[in-house]
C-alpha cells in the first residue's frame, strides 16, 4: 500500500472522506488530526490514488509486531460502494457510530445521561450527544463551584484507575499519551479537583468520559459533553448524532 504523505493529497483526502460520511467514520478522525498537526504521528496508506478501494490509518513506522498497546487501526474499504470497519476486536457499529465495550455495564458518564449501555463513548458518539444536549433549548452552565478545566499529567493514576480497560501499565501509558497530544475537557470543583472529563483519542473519538461517583447527578457531564462538541466542532469535526 501507499503513504500518503503529500499534504494536498490529505487535504483532498479529508475532503473525499467527509463525503462519505458515516460510512468514513472509523477513519476520518485521524485524518483531521493529522491535517491538524497530526498529534497523535499517525499515517495513512491507500491501496492506490486517487482510485483508492481501501484505507489504513495507522501509527506513523509501524510494523506487524509492534506492540501498539490500547492504540487501534481504522480501516475503510471503498469498493463503488464504501463499506468500513475497525479492526479492532471490541469495537463494533451501533446505529451512527462505533462504539466500545461490553453491553450492560454502567460508566459514569452514561449514566449520569439517563443511558446504560458500557464502554467509553464511541466514534462521534460523544460528540453527537453534545449536539443534543445543545438542541434541546437554553445554555448549559456549569453547576455552582464547578468550572471548566483541563487534567494535567498528575491526573493519570487517576485516569487509569476509572477507566473501563485501565489499571495497568499499558493502559496508563496510552492515557499519558492521548493526555498530552489529544483534547480533553475536565470539569473542576472550587480546588481545583476533577469532577468529571472527556478524553478523545487519535480517531478524535471519546476514549474516556468519566463522572466520579459523588458528583454524577448533577448534570457535570452534560455540561462536558457540550464544551467537547463545541471545541470540535471549533476545529473541524463533524459533530452530530
Amino acid at each position: 500500500m501507499k503513504i500518503l504523505t503529500c499534504s494536498a493529497h490529505l487535504q483532498q483526502l479529508e475532503g473525499i472522506l467527509r463525503k462519505s460520511l458515516p460510512i468514513a467514520l472509523p477513519v476520518f478522525g485521524a485524518v483531521l488530526n493529522i491535517n491538524r498537526g497530526n498529534p497523535g504521528q499517525f499515517e495513512v496508506l491507500v491501496d492506490k490514488w486517487p482510485e483508492f478501494g481501501a484505507l489504513l490509518a495507522r501509527p506513523s513506522g509501524e510494523v506487524a509486531s509492534g506492540d501498539m498497546g490500547h492504540c487501534r487501526r481504522g480501516v475503510t474499504r471503498c469498493p463503488g460502494t464504501c463499506q468500513a470497519h475497525s479492526e479492532q476486536p471490541d469495537w463494533a457499529c451501533s446505529g451512527q457510530h462505533w462504539e466500545r465495550g461490553t453491553p450492560g455495564s454502567a460508566v459514569g458518564g452514561r449514566e449520569e445521561l439517563g443511558g446504560t449501555v458500557g464502554g467509553d463513548w464511541g466514534c462521534w458518539g460523544m460528540l453527537g450527544m453534545g449536539v443534543w444536549v445543545l438542541s434541546t433549548g437554553g445554555l448549559i452552565w456549569p453547576a455552582p463551584g464547578v468550572h471548566v478545566g483541563s487534567l494535567s499529567p498528575s491526573h493519570v493514576d487517576l485516569l487509569n484507575d476509572t477507566w473501563p480497560y485501565g489499571g495497568n501499565a499499558r493502559s496508563r501509558r496510552f492515557l499519558a499519551e492521548i493526555l498530552g497530544r489529544f483534547p480533553q475537557v475536565c470539569l473542576q470543583d472550587s480546588s481545583g479537583q476533577p469532577v468529571a472529563w472527556v478524553l478523545t483519542d487519535h480517531f478524535g473519538t471519546g476514549t474516556h468520559s468519566y463522572t466520579l461517583p459523588e458528583h454524577r447527578r448533577h448534570g457535570h457531564m452534560q455540561v462536558a459533553l457540550t464544551v467537547a462538541a463545541q471545541r470540535a466542532h471549533a476545529r473541524g469535526f463533524p459533530t452530530f448524532g
